[in-house]
């Protein structure tokens, strides 16, 4: 028996690389007995069959799972942006980021297609909220070099809406891939979806890098989100004001004495990141417990 990381699932197949050869493996019933999917990211112990195929015998234990896209124990997830079309909602990139947050995942903001809009506006906001954020274009290559260190030795998950330039951004960070990119709407504003499943490459940086298909074809759900007593805590730069609200359960929405609103008025919080955090928070309110997936 070996161990690998499942790398693509795809019609019952899941392929598992074990650092030397990719195996096209099936999975054993009692996966399907006990309610278990494998997702790509698993780490997983299988049986070597014959000509490069195997069977899939065990699912270890997962630092981290997200539903869609279906991926499993993310170190980093990259959220690509940009200020030119197809322009991003800071919203998409606050909600996954809170979700990744949830998670245990950290989260790199890289506004890409910098030649042609520099997006210093969204850089901005996601710089003094804490997060590592690349100025990039997968066109020039600027910011390529950087990424390419804080992906090293990670498994990574590149999101974002359809359009941004995830794949294009992939194709730069390594020779010799030919990921397929999709064309601009220019009557929509936005990206054609080309990536139709989640798959893991391997990066000569030493990262496993996963394209997902962009939020547009492939929305993440509501349910991942964190109850709303603990989306707080999934926004870090509300960190140095929680507990010092006037009333405890504060829920830094519109309450008298909230330091967080204090913070937002000061301009030590950014509003368009406390605007996301009041649509995120009315969101899980609406989930009763019941009906959530577990986390």
């Amino acid at each position: 028996m070996r161990e690998g990381i499942i790398v693509k699932a795809l019609s019952g197949f899941y392929y598992v690389d074990d650092g030397e050869t990719v195996f096209s493996c099936r999975a054993r019933g009692k996966h399907r007995y006990n309610r278990l999917s494998p997702l790509v990211g698993d780490r997983v112990r299988f049986t070597p069959l014959e000509e490069g195929a195997g069977a899939l015998d065990e699912i270890l234990p997962r630092k981290n799972e997200f539903y869609r896209p279906a991926v499993a124990n993310i170190d980093l997830l990259v959220v690509v942006a940009s200020q030119a079309v197809p322009a991003t909602d800071p919203f998409l990139i606050d909600r996954v980021a809170a979700i990744a947050q949830s998670r245990g995942c950290d989260t790199l903001v890289c506004v890409n297609k910098c030649d042609l809009e520099p997006g210093e506006d969204l850089a901005r906001i996601y710089e003094k909220a804490g997060f590592p954020t690349l100025r990039m274009s997968a066109r020039t290559g600027e910011g390529i070099e950087a990424l390419s260190r804080f992906l090293a030795g990670k498994v990574c998950a590149f999101t974002g809406n359809s359009g941004v330039g995830k794949s294009s951004i992939l194709n730069a960070l390594e020779a010799g891939f030919d990921l397929a990119t999709g064309e601009i709407s220019g009557k929509l504003g936005r990206g054609r979806h080309t990536t139709r499943h989640v798959e893991l490459f391997r990066l000569s940086c030493g990262a496993l890098a996963a394209d997902t298909p962009g939020f547009s074809s492939f929305d993440l759900d509501k349910m991942e989100l964190a109850r709303k007593e603990e989306l707080q805590y999934a926004f870090r730069e509300f960190g140095p004001y929680l507990g010092a609200c006037q009333f405890q359960d504060c829920a830094h929405v519109k309450e008298k004495g909230c330091a967080v609103l204090a913070a937002v008025r000061a301009r030590q919080i950014s509003q368009s990141r406390h605007q996301s955090y009041i649509r995120l928070y009315e969101q899980a309110k609406a989930i009763p417990d019941w009906q959530r997936k577990e986390m």
